[in-house]
């Protein structure tokens, strides 16, 4: 039914509503804060007019879509509160919300806004996440497993960039992207005592060599032994040029 004909019966709005919450979801994930209502309503198969009809922005909409994950996380933390071993448990938490959010473009952008103070979920919501976050730092802290001169704005601050920076990678291809490197940074740096912890596997190693070839700094093979080409390209490169030159 076009959004100009006659008022839709309360089924007919319900089924709607349901429609839009979840193409909200799915394109929020995807693409954030950032996606045109236009897009949500296409893929709701709805017109502009019926999301405006039961979202009066898109802000509201994206609170409607959100307030759900941050009150999981709640309730998980909240779960968790009790624990006998308070030190990792904080640790994997957090690790565990910042994979979750790097993995949903939507939680990611409402936990960096609400951190800066540009939004809120939804009354309470924001503020019940940080106080049941603070609750496992503190019993973290009590068994002297995070350093005593950390507070809760530390935990977001460290929070927000490091879930930016674990998306930013995952997402960039590169080599030095491995994901949870950041993630196992954090954690070190809010240690009481800090030793090296265990980075991703994929870091490259650096040994001070260059490729015979292109030049480009060499990593250490994983046997040890010293590498002269940074990969297959320049190897078969330096291959046809040994052939050449046994040719002449």
């Amino acid at each position: 039914m076009a959004d100009g004909g006659a008022v839709p019966s309360r089924a007919d709005a319900r089924r709607n509503r349901a429609l839009v919450l979840q193409a909200a979801r799915f394109a929020f994930e995807e693409q954030g804060l950032g996606v045109p209502l236009g897009e949500i309503a296409r893929r709701a198969g709805v017109g502009a007019g019926t999301v405006y009809r039961h979202f009066s922005s898109k802000e509201a909409l994206f609170r409607a879509t959100i307030v759900d994950r941050i009150e999981l996380l709640t309730d998980t933390a909240r779960d968790l509160a009790d624990v006998t071993d308070p030190g990792p448990v904080f640790f994997r938490f957090l690790a565990s919300v910042v994979r979750l959010a790097s993995q949903n473009k939507a939680l990611c952008d409402a936990l960096e806004a609400s951190g800066a103070g540009r939004f809120e979920p939804s009354p309470g919501v924001g503020k019940n996440f940080e106080e049941a976050l603070e609750v496992l730092l503190s019993r973290a802290q009590e068994a002297s497993e995070v350093r005593q001169d950390v507070g809760i704005a530390d935990v977001r601050a460290l929070l927000v960039g490091c879930l930016s920076m674990e998306r930013a990678r995952a997402g960039s291809g590169a080599g030095g992207g491995v994901q949870g490197r950041m993630t196992a940074l954090m954690c070190e740096a809010l240690q009481s005592e800090r030793s090296v912890t265990k980075l991703p596997s994929g870091v490259a190693k650096r040994n001070g060599a260059r490729c015979e070839v292109c030049g480009a700094v060499l990593t250490t093979a994983p046997t040890g032994r010293p590498a002269r080409y940074c990969g297959g390209a320049c190897r078969q490169k330096a291959h046809r040029a040994r052939g050449r030159a046994r040719q002449r």
